[in-house]
């Protein structure tokens, strides 16, 4: 199974050979493609063959491009990932209010529950306390909204009272959201690999995101990544740092694996529950060890 995520930071050219990625820099390397999950390509110091997009898009390979100032831009996805699209996605408009509301919810309670447990990890004892009362209050659709009244404690709680996620600027906000786009992408190429649309949410629907499902399901891993950005020594060293993020190592149905096999394993199970109409069988991340 896949599981390389390229990185490239320097000028050069990326070819397909027989399999294989070929990076023609100051240096030729070649990776074979069954060993790529993603590739993110920093630099706009690139050329990029229209063979090699092609042969990524019918291997499912996610490729992110980063703008002049390093941060995600847009990402490559193929128009179909599955021999079954139809089927799929004539389930995906026949779900109904009521499951996709109900897997919301549970959705919502394991975000706000793995925001606690960063609090309780960090001896924020009081608004660990505070988030944990919001989970018992969460409804169907989370129609009270406890979701952003627990954002609001949580990030002011995790990393000063002055911090905003307004600030796009903010150094930990730069760190975040570059995580964060990388969850998306994961959780996008699993969505259209399976035959589902990215653009039909259960709970998002943004007209002009393109990625509506995708955001929906990221939600319970976003604690994830605050807890490495809290836990860098060297801001200005993140993209290292969350480069790595899909080889983390996690737990899910009691078994230890990788963040990405993680995410491919809760998003089918995802699928599960709205196409059975029982949410109770979505496979949630358990614990992650950084």
């Amino acid at each position: 199974m896949a599981f390389r995520t390229v990185v490239i930071k320097s000028r050069a050219k990326l070819e397909y050979q027989l399999n294989h990625l070929v990076v023609r820099g100051e240096e030729e390397r070649r990776v074979c493609l069954n060993e790529i999950n993603t590739i993110i390509i920093e630099t706009t110091a690139i050329t990029v063959t229209a063979v090699l997009l092609c042969e990524l898009a019918k291997k499912g390979i996610k490729v992110i491009f980063c703008d002049e100032k390093y941060q995600p831009s847009f990402e490559c996805l193929p128009y179909y990932g599955s021999f079954e699209n139809n089927k799929r996605i004539l389930q995906q408009i026949n779900w109904t209010n009521k499951i996709k509301g109900d897997v919301w919810r549970h959705i919502i309670i394991k975000k706000i529950e793995g925001q606690r447990d960063n609090l309780s990890k960090y001896k924020k004892t009081d608004e660990a306390e505070l988030l944990n009362s919001y989970v018992n209050e969460i409804e169907h659709y989370d129609t009270t909204n406890r979701e952003g009244h627990a954002a609001k404690v949580y990030f002011n709680a995790l990393f000063g009272n002055k911090f905003s996620r307004g600030d796009k600027e903010h150094p930990i906000n730069i760190a975040l959201n570059y995580g964060y786009t990388i969850l998306l992408s994961a959780f996008n190429r699993t969505i259209v690999s399976s035959g589902y649309l990215t653009q039909l949410g259960i709970w998002h629907d943004n007209e002009f995101n393109n990625f509506n499902f995708g955001s929906d399901l990221m939600e319970p891993f976003r604690p994830l990544v605050d807890a490495i950005v809290l836990n860098m020594e060297d801001l200005e060293k993140f993209r290292a740092v969350l480069n790595n993020l899909l080889n983390v190592k996690v737990t899910i149905e009691g078994k230890e694996t990788v963040l990405n096999h993680a995410i491919t394993s809760y998003t089918r199970s995802i699928f599960n529950a709205l196409n059975n109409e029982n949410a109770k069988q979505i496979k949630f991340m358990e614990d992650y060890e950084l």
